[in-house]
């Protein structure tokens, strides 16, 4: 049937910020599906509060808010733009659960709103635990043993009619299982549930019988309005049930399951979502018996997810673009195959390779964090590889993951430790398996400890023997061979044989031994393909077919993690835009199936592969490429600028933008500080040093305390706040690994300073000062974790221009083309240099976004030859609004990770709030990043000493708003010399009550504002205290220029209803026009 012709407006609902459990795969779908509806002519409003997706450009959809995710703000916006439908499936359980809000309401049948894709019944159905088992069984599809219960009575009593403990429980309307978890007694039932009530928005939780060591399956399905239905593929999760299906390795297709098997599961995946009555994309996921071979229904996501994401990029089938044509009338034999452009959507996807998918976790920023997987997501993102066999498509992924591996190197295990790490799923366990193989464990033990099946550990087992293979004798072409066909890289078989890189890259090519690249087609080449998506493999036929036209690579950024987020993303498509407009052929190369940089039309070609050196090369030695950008892909990319510049002298293809010398120069702490000195820009006091020894010479002709970090790392990896020679002992014993031969810089720490962040692009000859970033938080917190503001609101009009000055001085010395970061520090009126980096930085969206002038475009094209007078950027815009960007952190779903911020980066993403007002501004930031900022209630003061005057001050200000307030006996005592009034609560170590966390266990505080001091005891009872709070998701503050802009918030809030304005009405009023 034709597109419905009764709407002309359509909202999409965005998932908001980056977090655990729902990452940038929803930013990937939600683009996809505004670009799907655009294509069909309907108008598009997008609402989303991530300023650092590419989804809020204007190039994705027509009409752009940048608000926040709640049923208030959604009905402003549908009342403003006068919306007919609204598109629930591509946000995630963010925009899911916002849907199910307005519909069980009444919002929605108010507004004249129709919801499309999937409808109430459909979600409800899936999601509400118990509607799901009554129509689970009402179909004779098997379930676990389950009930669902809204009070830990409830659970307690469940346990008992499914048989007793372990148990599973589940929350309804959670994402990335939030709140769940596996209960093997009482008390752990008690406190999962609790938790788990919390966070469902039902209150509603299934305790479920355990298939804990199950295989785990997944089928992706699309169904249209005519009951047609596709499975588009089929996943295998390596790791068996009990561990969540976003923290497991994942393959595709299925490889232990029988065909007979397969046809069971796929015929209870056809039947499933027609009976629940899902129009768009589904994830479907099954335990089976390893044994029995007996299977239950596990869950149904009635939307696009995580796994339509991976499903998409390793078929090439654009699921999130054919839901979307869905939701508004089409079927799928009316839906053009965009790939191949002769095929229809009915067709299902056939591939003739191996995926694999394996997450990034962050416990290298959080050593303090329990890194056992389960059935909570504790990854931030993911990467994926493809392959003609298994062991091909594992190495690939391991490799570009970034986790200072080249292959399955082991840790220092003893054998029990070694016993340990098999016996439980944690991020090493690929490895520990690995080197079980290696000390000649027996394939029955492993699987025994693992619950692994025998097929993956033989596959493990496969790439061991070729380990030892070539560490046996000499390197001979035919054993190199092997090895490339098997996916090890070149740096790996130097490892393993005793040789260098060079040597084996000589080899090789020397025996012809080289890259060829294979199609992703969607149909196993049945078809030829319009769009070409390529990988890398060792055979001889090469599908890849290069153009005669001008070629640029752009290198992006590799998995999300904290420090490198889908800012760096948002860079490349930017890039790869800009370049297609020159009318150059784009080609990008990236490993993350979650990115739009990854779609298949965004790029001329496309081809997924690691981010390394050996990778990259080969994929510029093929196109015959005339450039390569590094500055968009983060710290992955700029890494590549010197081994790249070494490998390509000589040949034509040459690294567009500034040059790797400068680059390095930035990077090098010593020839910087020349420079610095040179220009006449002052530094904080600093050096470098190899040692302990050096180093601790160093902290002390500087004074402590100093900022402490190794070089050449992004996010703040291993960065710290030391105050003294113990904790720089502990330091260097900790962290040194972070950086093989880096140095480790020294920094005098700038105490009470304001720090400010500059964006800016240079041609060479002229500056645009894209924007300058206020930190509101003190200097100390890393800029990635910063609540930031723009225009500053506190700095003089003297600073302003020292900072301008001090930009155009900078850039033009460093020989910058393109984009370049500045991280300055205000102290005693003077301005400090932290920081230059000559790339994309993660503040690039957010100013491009405040200003409306896309500065990693703008870039591009001065990259490509243009100059920024021929764009007509001179100076900087001028505002008449305010832009806050604040943080969202994983601390919920990261048990034993302390919420205080500092130099070491720890949040997952970032939304924007903006506003005529700077109060309001502030306020939808907040509001977006998640800080339920109370209107009433009662505020919990505890602070350090040189914090208590501020705090006094703010108290005066919440107590006439209203607020009761709680605070520690030293800070009770400050309030009441300022004429405030709190009733004293006590610290636990103190042994008195009332005391701070039994407060707080009977909701009776409403905020917390806590500046820790470093005392272990009153550390120890903050820590307790932060914890609870963000379990409890009571808004808490850790600076007191944070909790002084949330105050403003509130008392905004108590006086005003912010309104709503779409992002393109804020870019009136700017000096200079950006292209596109």
């Amino acid at each position: 049937m034709p597109k419905r012709g009764d709407l002309t407006k359509i909202m999409v609902i965005g998932s908001g910020p980056i977090v655990i459990g729902q990452a940038a795969e929803f930013d990937f779908s939600g683009s996809q599906a505004c670009r799907s509806l655009r294509e069909e002519g309907y108008t598009t409003v997008l609402v989303n509060s991530n300023p650092a997706t590419i989804q809020t450009d204007l190039e994705m959809a027509d009409i752009v808010y940048v608000e926040p995710l709640d049923p208030a703000t959604i009905v402003k916006v549908i009342e403003k733009e006068k919306v007919q439908g609204i598109m629930s499936g591509m946000g995630g359980q963010t925009a899911l659960n916002i849907c199910s809000e307005l519909a069980e309401s009444g919002a929605l049948e108010r507004l004249g709103v129709e919801l499309l894709g999937s409808q109430p019944r459909a979600i409800a159905l899936s999601e509400d635990r118990e509607l799901f088992r009554e129509t689970m069984l009402s179909l004779g599809e098997a379930i676990p043993k389950s009930r669902t219960v809204k009070s830990i009575e409830e659970a307690k009593a469940a346990v008992q009619g499914i048989g007793g403990y372990p148990v599973l429980v589940r929350p309804a309307f959670t994402l990335g299982g939030t709140g769940g978890g596996i209960a093997h007694d009482e008390q752990e039932l008690v406190d999962i549930t609790g938790r788990g009530l919390i966070y469902s928005r039902i209150k509603q939780v299934l305790i479920e019988e355990s298939v804990i060591g199950w295989k785990e399956f997944e089928y992706e399905v699309v169904r249209d309005g005519h009951d047609n239905c596709i499975i588009v593929c089929n996943m295998e999760n390596m790791d068996p049930m009990g561990v969540h299906t976003g923290e497991s390795i994942v393959i595709a297709p299925a490889q232990t399951l029988s065909d007979r098997d397969h046809q069971r599961l796929r015929s209870a995946s056809l039947k499933v979502i027609r009976a629940l009555g899902i129009e768009g994309g589904a994830n479907i996921q099954f335990a089976v018996h390893p044994g029995t071979g007996e299977y239950r229904v596990i869950e149904v996501n009635p939307r696009v997810s995580r796994s339509s994401a991976l499903a998409s990029k390793a078929t090439g089938y654009p699921i999130a673009r054919v839901a979307a044509k869905i939701a508004v009338g089409k079927t799928l034999d009316e839906i053009p195959n965009a790939i191949t452009r002769k095929t229809c959507a009915a067709f299902e996807p056939a591939i003739d390779y191996v995926v694999v998918k394996i997450p990034r976790w962050p416990f290298d920023k959080f050593r303090t964090v329990d890194r056992t997987l389960g059935t909570q997501m504790k990854s931030t993102g993911e990467v994926m590889a493809i392959g003609r066999s298994v062991e091909e498509a594992l190495l690939k992924a391991v490799r570009s993951l970034e986790v200072d591996r080249v292959g399955l190197e082991p840790e220092k295990w003893t054998d029990e430790d070694l016993e340990r790490e098999l016996g439980r799923a944690t991020d090493v366990r690929l490895y520990a398996i690995a080197e079980a193989i290696r000390r000649g464990v027996g394939t029955d033990r492993i699987c025994q400890l693992t619950a692994w099946d025998e097929f993956f550990v033989h596959k493990v087992e496969n790439i061991v023997r070729m380990e030892e293979e070539l560490g046996d004798g000499g390197l001979t072409p035919s054993k190199v061979a092997a090895a490339k066909r098997m996916g090890f890289s070149d740096e790996y078989i130097s490892q393993l044989s005793g040789s260098t890189e060079p040597s084996v890259l000589e080899l090789r090519r020397g025996a012809g031994i080289r890259a060829t690249y294979k199609m992703v087609d969607t149909c196993a080449a049945e078809f030829e393909a319009e769009t070409p998506y390529f990988y890398s493999t060792f055979e001889d036929e090469c599908e890849a077919r290069p153009s005669a036209n001008r070629k640029i690579v752009v290198v992006g950024s590799g998995p999300i993690r904290i420090g490198q987020g889908i800012e760096f993303d948002y860079c490349c498509v930017h890039g790869a835009l800009a370049i297609k407009e020159e009318g150059i052929d784009a080609v990008i190369v990236n490993n993350n199936p979650e990115t739009v940089s990854t779609d298949f039309d965004i790029s001329t070609r496309l081809y997924f592969e690691p981010v390394t050196a050996e990778d990259v090369l080969n994929v510029i030695e093929k196109e015959d490429a005339d450039g390569v950008v590094l500055q968009f892909g983060g710290q992955t990319a700029i890494n590549l600028a010197l081994p790249l510049q070494r490998l390509l002298e000589g040949r034509k293809s040459k690294i567009l933008g500034t040059p790797p010398d400068s680059i390095d120069l930035a990077e090098d702490r010593k020839r910087f500080s020349r420079l610095m000195d040179d220009l006449g820009i002052l530094q904080p006091r600093s050096g470098t040093g190899f040692s302990f020894a050096e180093v601790k010479g160093l902290a002390e002709e500087i004074g402590y305390p100093v900022l402490i970090r190794p070089s050449y790392v992004l996010g703040g990896r291993a960065m710290e706040i030391v105050y003294n020679e113990a904790e720089l002992e502990t330091y260097m014993r900790s962290a040194t690994k972070v950086s093989k031969k880096r140095p480790i810089l020294v920094d005098k720490y700038l105490t009470n300073a304001v720090e400010i962040d500059v964006d800016a692009v240079c041609d060479g000859a002229d500056v645009y000062l894209g924007g300058i970033l206020e930190h509101i938080e003190e200097a100390g917190v890393h800029s990635g974790d910063a609540t930031m503001v723009i225009p500053p609101v506190t700095l003089s009009p003297e600073t302003m221009d020292e900072v301008r000055s001090t930009t155009r001085k900078v850039a033009l010395a460093l020989k910058t083309v393109g984009l370049m970061n500045l991280q300055l520090a205000l102290k005693d009126g003077r301005v400090y240099m932290l920081e230059a980096n000559p790339r994309a930085s993660r503040t690039v969206p957010v100013i491009s976004k405040a200003t409306g002038v896309p500065l990693a475009k703008v870039a591009m094209k001065v990259m490509l030859g243009k100059t920024l007078r021929e764009l007509g950027l001179v100076g900087e815009p001028a505002m008449s609004h305010f832009a806050v960007k604040a943080s969202v952190f994983p601390f919920l779903k990261l048990t034993g990770v302390d919420s205080i911020l500092g130099p070491e980066m720890k949040s997952t993403g970032e939304v924007m709030g903006i506003d005529h007002e700077y109060p309001a501004a502030v306020l939808k930031a907040l509001t977006a990043a998640g800080q339920r900022l109370p209107r009433s209630g009662n505020v919990y003061i505890s602070v350090s000493d040189p914090d208590k005057q501020d705090a006094a001050r703010l108290a005066v200000r919440l107590a006439r708003m209203g607020f009761g307030l709680y605070a520690t006996k030293g800070t009770a005592a400050a309030l009441k010399a300022m004429g405030v009034e709190a009733v004293t609560v006590y610290r636990i170590s103190e042994q008195e009550t009332p005391d701070a966390i039994a407060v707080m266990r009977k909701g009776l505080v409403n905020m917390v504002i806590n500046t820790p001091t470093e005392a272990s005891g009153a550390r120890r009872d903050g820590f307790m205290m932060r914890r609870l709070a963000v379990e409890l998701e009571v808004p808490m503050f850790t600076t007191m220029k944070g909790a002084n802009a949330a105050v403003t918030a509130m008392e905004y809030a108590a006086k005003n209803d912010p309104s709503v304005n779409d992002i393109a009405s804020f870019h009136s009023v700017r000096r200079g026009a950006g292209p596109g």
